[in-house]
């Protein structure tokens, strides 16, 4: 992996936050000490590689880096498991980088290196996936929206697909993903309201946001379960995966090989994943947030967290370039922004 610097007439007047104490939300108490000449180092270490999702993710890093004159770079593991992050981790602090940030594949089992990386100055931003439940291992957490309205609003996009009734299931990405878990704790939840009585929630399984072990779970469920009629999958990888493998079977709304309606499949995605899926029926609607705003706020949340122009605690307002002013709210957690629902009227209007 290559630093992509970025042009910058001014040198930044930078600040170390070494040996600095953490305050109860995992903010960074301590005043800054001057560097200058050193040019702001930022990584990000997203679940795995290969992931659409985070393409988009890095564009946003890319624009809001070059626009406050910091190196970006991008770099993580192969495979989205829970211990996969660490040695990512160690090698950029060794490399003696400013801010990391980083989308969790565990809410647990990063804590111990998150603390080392901090003692030493690094800033911790997280993003998309938080570390929930263990907030004071990172200075800030960015979410791409409110995560109470994505298990409820998920289900209310399948619902009103299948009329409200019906066997439905889950395909989601890794058992430890922190974002995964908490949105699928909103669906149970939301699935209690009666106007969703006859949705039944009969298995729910895992492709590691892994192409093909998505497939394969997703074939499963048609196989296990000839009656189902909706398929939620809160994941780009899955969602695709499960699309493809839909529109091979023809079990689709309107396809030769539907049963009856046929099978409902949305969740969460990229327009440009999905496009060609929606243009052709197999997928109705599906959602999700802008990923390149996680990034820019990133950048520009990791430069002033850096400088100590700002303190990360809730409350503390900051600039986020394009996207104007953002605040931090509760366990120092900012959030992108609104969700969009996709469908055949409106997906051409995107790109990412």
């Amino acid at each position: 992996m290559l630093w992509k610097p970025f042009a910058l007439a001014a040198a930044l007047s930078l600040v170390l936050l070494a040996g600095c104490s953490k305050d109860e939300g995992g903010g960074a108490a301590a005043g800054p000490k001057a560097d200058s000449g050193k040019k702001l180092k930022i990584v990000f270490i997203p679940k795995n590689t290969g992931n659409p999702y985070f393409d988009d993710v890095n564009k946003g890093f890319e624009e809001a880096c070059q626009a406050i004159g910091a190196d970006f770079l991008t770099t993580g593991p192969d495979k989205a498991e829970a211990t996969s992050q660490i040695s990512f981790i160690q090698d950029q602090v060794q490399q003696g980088v400013d801010v990391i940030a980083i989308s969790a594949n565990s809410p647990d089992a990063l804590n111990a290196t998150l603390d080392e990386a901090r003692k030493k100055g690094v800033i911790i931003i997280a993003i998309d996936s938080d570390l929930t439940g263990n907030e004071s291992h990172r200075d800030a957490g960015i979410l791409s929206v409110d995560s109470e309205e994505v298990g409820p609003q998920q289900v209310e996009l399948l619902g009103s697909q299948i009329g409200y009734s019906g066997d439905i299931a889950i395909l989601s990405a890794t058992t430890d993903a922190p974002n995964q878990n908490k949105w699928i704790a909103g669906m149970k939840v939301a699935l209690q309201d009666p106007k969703y009585a006859k949705m039944k929630l009969i298995e729910i399984v895992y492709g590691n946001d892994e192409p093909q072990k998505s497939t394969t779970e997703f074939e499963a469920l048609m196989a296990k379960h000839p009656d189902l009629r909706g398929v939620i999958a809160p994941t780009s990888v899955g969602l695709a995966a499960a699309a493809q493998s839909l529109e091979l079977s023809g079990a689709y709304p309107g396809g030769p090989n539907a049963k009856g309606p046929g099978l409902f499949l949305t969740g969460l995605s990229t327009p440009n994943q999905l496009k060609k899926f929606v243009e052709k029926g197999v997928v109705k609607s599906f959602a999700l947030w802008s990923p390149r705003d996680m990034g820019t706020i990133a950048a520009y949340l990791g430069k002033a967290l850096k400088e100590g122009t700002i303190k990360a605690e809730p409350g503390v307002e900051f600039d986020a370039g394009p996207l104007g002013k953002r605040k931090i709210g509760e366990k120092n957690v900012i959030v992108a922004g609104p969700m969009t629902v996709f469908d055949k009227a409106n997906i051409g209007k995107f790109d990412f």
